[in-house]
């Protein structure tokens, strides 16, 4: 005798599973405003009655929670999971902004290679081939059932993932935005943060490419200041402005003899970024070697 069914509950098919259920289940537990049983099964009956139902079922229907792409009615192209991402973001359960990046980042890709529009890569452990992964070896359906917790727990940290370097980056905007604007006022070669956030994309998205400024200048998390060399776009490896040549490679005390400053710690062999005990000692340090043009640093209140 089966167990009694939970009420309400979300179903999608048992046994083997692929990449667009596994997400679609990640995206449904990390934005739903419900928090919802699994019922993995074949029973059409079960299915039915249950409150969502994705990668099954043949029907497309967002506004009675119906996620399936099976069916010949439907010519659209997403998987299960990029029809539970757009349900999500037409409810207005997450963002547009937030729904382009998890497309971008993953939604999309695995879409793709569901309807087999993209092949995997044998050589890259993508998203969709660890979940090919997950489900060898496996005979009983309890065991797909317990391999799939396991897909659908990563699936859930890597969108949460996403969520969390979306709102990263929306915080950083605002702060890299006047910090470039300042340096702009005032004739700065250097972006001055007052703490460190992930700068790159705002700074890009705010004509960093085109912007004066060379140097980017942050407090470390053990105390100390950092000066990188700031790129000439975002995909480069390259420096608007290396930081001198024989700095290269050195820490502590052979940094400190070249730049003349005691508390120089580290300079990489590659002139992207140089580490100093304290903001006063990067900006003497950076000064004596002339990197600075406008008015010199002062620290941040």
């Amino acid at each position: 005798m089966s167990p009694p069914l939970p009420a309400p509950y979300a179903a999608t098919h048992s046994g083997p599973f692929h990449a667009d259920d596994v997400l679609a289940w990640g995206l449904l537990r990390a934005f739903a405003p419900f928090s919802l049983p699994l019922v993995r099964t074949r029973d059409e009956a079960v299915i039915a009655a249950a409150a969502v139902v994705f990668d099954v079922g043949a029907v497309y229907d967002p506004a009675a929670l119906r996620f399936d792409h099976h069916q010949h009615s439907y010519t659209g192209p997403w998987s299960s999971a990029g029809m539970v991402l757009d349900w999500l973001r037409a409810a207005g359960h997450i963002s547009a902004p937030l729904a382009a990046l998890l497309r971008e980042n993953i939604v999309d890709y695995v879409d793709d290679v569901d309807n087999g529009r993209r092949e995997t890569d044998p050589a890259v452990p993508c998203f969709a081939r660890i979940v090919d992964a997950l489900n060898r070896g496996h005979r009983a359906a309890e065991d797909y059932d317990q391999a799939f917790d396991a897909a659908a727990g990563m699936a859930l940290q890597i969108v949460r993932g996403v969520a969390a370097d979306h709102a990263e980056r929306e915080a950083a905007r605002a702060v890299v935005e006047a910090a470039m604007d300042a340096a702009a006022a005032s004739g700065a070669n250097y972006v001055l943060l007052r703490e460190y956030v992930r700068w790159k994309p705002a700074y890009y998205a705010h004509g960093g490419e085109a912007h004066s400024t060379v140097w980017l200048l942050h407090p470390g998390m053990d105390g100390s200041w950092r000066a990188l060399a700031i790129p000439p776009h975002e995909a480069s490896f390259a420096q608007k402005r290396s930081f001198p040549a024989a700095w290269a490679g050195l820490t502590d005390e052979a940094l400190a003899a070249v730049t003349g400053v005691p508390g120089s710690r580290f300079c990489h062999k590659n002139l992207f970024i140089a580490v100093f005990d304290n903001f006063d000692a990067m900006v003497a340090a950076m000064g004596r070697a002339g990197l600075f043009e406008g008015p010199a640093p002062t620290r941040p209140a």
